[in-house]
Parts: C-alpha cells; sequence; structure tokens
C-alpha cells in the first residue's frame, strides 16, 4: 500500500501517444492509488491539461467535468479525414482558395455563440452500450444526436498556408475535431484538426501542471505536495 493518502487533484500535462486513461493507470500502477480518475478526455495525438482525481475527489468527476475549456491547436485546410484529424484516413482533396487571415477570422466570427453540435464517429460516446469508434472501426456509420455547445473565443492566430493555427475558448463537450472539419467545409475546400493542446480546465492551467517525465520520477510524498486539496479547489 501507499504509505500517503491522496485525496485532491493532480494537475497533469499529458504528451502525445498516451491515452488519458494510460495516465490513470500510471499514477495507480506507480503509487498504489485505488481510486484514481480523470475529467475531460483527450485524444492520444492531443497534449496538454488533464485534471486527475484522487481519492476521495474522484467523487467530484461530474461538478469538474462541467468546467469551460480553453485550447489552442491548428488546422490543415484542403483535406478531410473520416476522424476529422491527423490520425484518419484522408476522405477527400480540395484546392485551398486565396485566403487571408482576416478573411478567416471572419468565417470563425460565425461559429462564436449558441449552436449545436454532431460528434465524430471516432469518440466514446455510446450507442446501444457501445462506443462510437468500435462502430467506427468496424466501417459503420450511425446518426449521432447533436449537442448544445457555446463558443466564448475562436481566434486564428497565425495563417501560413494550407495550416492555421488557433485559440478556442467553449463549453465542455466540445469537438474541436468537429469544429475543425466544419470550419474547413464552411471555406468550401474542407479541413482536419492537425493539432491540439488544452491549455485551461476551470480554474485550472496547464502551466501549473507536472509533466509525465517528472511524475515517474517523484517520490511518493513529492507527488502529495503537488496534489490540490478538495477544500482549496473550491475555495475562492
Amino acid at each position: 500500500m501507499s504509505l500517503v493518502d491522496f485525496d485532491g487533484i493532480l494537475l497533469i500535462d499529458k504528451p502525445a501517444g498516451p491515452t488519458s486513461h494510460d495516465i490513470v493507470d500510471i499514477i495507480r500502477n506507480s503509487y498504489r492509488i485505488k481510486k484514481v480518475g480523470h475529467c475531460g478526455t483527450l485524444d492520444p495525438a492531443a497534449t496538454g491539461l488533464l485534471t486527475i482525481l484522487l481519492g476521495k475527489a474522484t467523487k467530484l468527476s461530474e461538478k469538474l467535468m462541467s468546467d469551460d475549456k480553453v485550447y489552442v491547436g491548428s488546422l490543415k485546410l484542403g483535406e478531410t479525414t473520416n476522424t476529422y484529424d491527423a490520425e484518419g484516413q484522408i476522405e477527400s482533396h480540395k484546392q485551398v482558395p486565396h485566403l487571408s487571415i482576416d478573411t478567416l477570422q471572419e468565417e470563425a466570427n460565425k461559429f462564436l455563440g449558441d449552436q449545436m453540435q454532431i460528434p465524430p464517429m471516432v469518440s466514446a460516446i455510446k450507442i446501444n452500450g457501445t462506443p462510437l469508434y468500435k462502430l467506427a472501426r468496424k466501417g459503420q456509420k450511425v446518426d449521432r444526436k447533436e449537442r448544445f455547445i457555446h463558443l466564448y473565443k475562436f481566434i486564428i492566430s497565425e495563417y501560413k498556408p494550407p495550416f492555421a493555427w488557433f485559440k478556442i475558448a467553449c463549453t465542455k463537450g466540445t469537438y474541436i475535431r468537429s469544429l475543425a472539419h466544419d470550419f474547413g467545409n464552411s471555406l468550401g475546400c474542407g479541413g482536419h484538426l492537425s493539432g491540439l493542446r488544452r491549455t485551461v480546465s476551470g480554474k485550472f492551467k496547464v502551466s501549473n501542471a507536472t509533466t509525465l517525465e517528472e511524475l515517474t520520477s517523484l517520490s511518493p510524498s513529492d507527488l502529495n505536495k503537488r496534489v490540490i486539496p478538495i477544500l482549496k479547489t473550491f475555495s475562492s
């Protein structure tokens, strides 16, 4: 058993490669913590803030998952994929029209506010108990229910054809892959997400997170110093 009782929130800067569940397993096995969970899944290729819940803090999962998020990333225009990101198979190629960063920003502004979004097939949403991504792997496509989301910010920060870099602030449940796909379609050339990093979730920032390399080298007592107590999480 662990010599330390871990109860609270641990901020991890997830690298590209491992799944969010892989990070949970590493923490559980390395520090012998029975109750470990996370808030808000990041795709394997995505990096950034992963909010880990330890011990009694796992009961806060639903509350913390409802927090707003901030992402930075890039999208590639002129190319669509079946997963809406760079991990999938290319489905179409189209010539990218002459676009300025101002034109891209004008189009991005149209996505601000309340809207309904259709989740991608490659997602963990379950239909009759089966995750969509398992159906997608079999080549199946099913109707998905639209989800209500809200975009506070959609800023195009740089454009070097065919890549555009962005910053997005949004509500929970927003699929940035779907947004990149829809944005590309709105420009008439298609597009997909080429890179993604979560920088903020609620009151937590990735600048305060522990890297995976650091995580695997810390003693239990040193790790516990990085755990945010539950009471501190909800204090003003």
